[in-house]
């Protein structure tokens, strides 16, 4: 697994191009900080499958274990998911995979700053 960087970003007006900062997903899949303010930014640059990122959730309720969160990116498309304090696995960190070996999937991490 690769420990993905934070960017810290500013709120800003207008458009940020998110893009410059996208790296390429690690095929064993990634791990990145959480807590508020916290997201990853996914791109599919795949142009005919849809691709499906898992996060782990490795807390329970009652006992029962907490589903993990999927993301499905479809074709030439983005997602967005917020990192909170549910997917802080025993590191400190979140574990993220990615379906088909994170083929054509760029991702970042952002904090976005006060």
């Amino acid at each position: 697994m690769a420990a993905l960087a934070t960017i810290e970003i500013a709120t800003v007006a207008g458009r940020p191009d998110l893009d410059t900062d996208l790296v390429a997903a690690a095929s064993g899949g990634d791990t990145a900080e959480v807590g508020d303010g916290y997201f990853l930014l996914v791109k599919n640059g795949h142009a005919s499958a849809s691709r499906t990122i898992t996060i782990d959730t490795p807390g329970t309720v009652d006992g029962h274990a907490i589903a993990n969160a999927t993301l499905v990116v479809t074709t030439l498309d983005y997602g967005i998911i917020p990192l909170t304090n549910l997917f802080r696995g025993t590191t400190g960190r979140a574990t993220i995979t990615y379906s088909d070996a994170a083929a054509n999937i760029t991702i970042a991490v952002y904090k976005i700053g006060k």
